[in-house]
């Protein structure tokens, strides 16, 4: 079974077509008008080890906003399309990254129900020309359409690129815990019986 989702949406503020596969090694090919967000996301899956596609064009003249919740949001719907009924999964993982001066915590449980915590302040108002609060707006777009828990705390940090690249990071090593194929494990990983509610 190859798991693998892929979204296009079009609305009058953007044009996105994205595709995942979660067991190809990390690679990726990124293209959303966004130089940050670019960076952001080929390391995330370069970190959580899978092979993520971005096509993007968005209303980059009004800013930068809309693109970028635009493709979180995305990336969830084509997690959860590619994660199917969750058979097998490891279901929760958990990461600690340094980054430098940086150190982020990232909890996230595939569970069917989505709650996004994050608790990471962010010095400067800008990283280069990216605002810096669309990285939360990034990351709950992700979350709604992903239906998962997230957790994400900044412990301590100082550079707002470093705190940014330890978020994404963070985020990636613990998605790559939770996605991973667990071969104790037998059916959805819940007492439940199903994790798409």
């Amino acid at each position: 079974m190859i798991r693998q989702g892929e979204v296009r949406r079009e609305t009058a503020e953007t044009r996105i077509e994205l595709s995942l596969n979660l067991d190809e090694p990390g690679t990726s090919r990124i293209q959303t008008g966004i130089g940050f967000l670019d960076h952001m996301l080929d390391l995330f899956a370069r970190h959580a080890n899978l092979n993520l596609q971005v096509q993007a064009v968005g209303d980059l003249h009004v800013d930068q906003h809309h693109t970028t919740e635009d493709i979180g949001i995305c990336l969830g719907q084509a997690l959860e399309k590619a994660l199917g009924n969750k058979s097998g999964i490891r279901r929760y993982g958990c990461w600690t990254l340094p980054m430098d001066e940086t150190l982020v915590t990232a909890a996230i449980d595939c569970s069917g129900r989505s709650f996004f915590v994050f608790h990471c302040e962010i010095p400067t108002a800008k990283i280069g020309d990216f605002d810096s609060e669309l990285i939360a707006e990034f990351w709950q777009g992700f979350v709604s359409n992903a239906r998962c828990n997230l957790h994400v705390i900044l412990h301590h940090g100082q550079n707002s690129h470093h705190i940014a690249e330890g978020v994404f990071k963070a985020i990636a090593r613990a998605l790559r815990m939770a996605i991973e194929l667990d071969p104790s494990v037998q059916g959805v990983p819940s007492t439940k019986g199903t994790l798409s509610q």
